[in-house]
């Protein structure tokens, strides 16, 4: 008689032990959450975005929703204020435009793209080198047109929505790439420092 009790506490522990050598293959492997930050401690400040187009508020919900990812890494801290930061994440909202993507029957358009354009800056602010900076970074999200307009504008906020969660995401995920170069930098930014301040005294003793 098959001893079903027993066979199912041996597959559990064997599903287990799988479990355990798969997390400690990726520890071994280096594996690192793209989302967390686990450098020396550094305080961000975060300007609010200014807004250039007309669609009221999305500025601030694109600076809250950056706040939120922001604080998903325990050793980043984000500040509202400049004194005390070590970096200032600046940016702007562009523009934005609701261009048809795609028409049905009669040339009547039945799905748009919302399509939004940000600048952004990262600064270390004791060195002023920038860590990171993006002119025109666009990014857009397809949206359903219907023939009731109210639905539509609602498919048009929908898509903003979208739109931001994302933005504010890939947004930090690229900070978290260059603020582990910070010390890096600042030391560069000082070498050149000493070396521009080198050429007068050069130029001096030339004369």
């Amino acid at each position: 008689m098959t001893d079903w009790g027993g066979l199912i506490l041996k597959t559990a522990i064997r599903c287990c032990t799988l479990f355990i050598a798969a997390l400690l293959l990726l520890a071994s492997c280096g594996y690192r959450n793209p989302n967390i930050y686990n450098g020396p401690d550094r305080t961000v400040y975060i300007t609010d975005w200014k807004n250039r187009t007309s669609e009221l508020g999305i500025n601030t919900k694109l600076y809250q929703s950056l706040i939120r990812w922001f604080q998903n890494s325990k050793s980043l801290h984000v500040s509202a204020e400049r004194q005390g930061a070590d970096l200032i994440l600046a940016g702007e909202i562009k523009s934005i435009y609701f261009p048809s993507r795609s028409y049905g029957s009669n040339n009547i358009a039945v799905q748009g793209r919302m399509i939004l354009t940000v600048r952004y800056i990262l600064k270390d602010l004791q060195s002023g080198a920038v860590l990171l900076e993006e002119q025109n970074h666009a990014f857009g999200e397809d949206y359903l047109i219907s023939t009731d307009s109210a639905v539509t504008r609602d498919n048009e906020n929908d898509a903003i929505e979208r739109a931001l969660k994302d933005l504010s995401q890939k947004i930090y995920q690229r900070c978290l790439i260059v603020i582990p170069k910070l010390e890096e930098m600042r030391q560069t930014a000082a070498e050149s420092k000493q070396e521009q301040a080198k050429e007068p005294q050069a130029e001096a003793l030339g004369r």
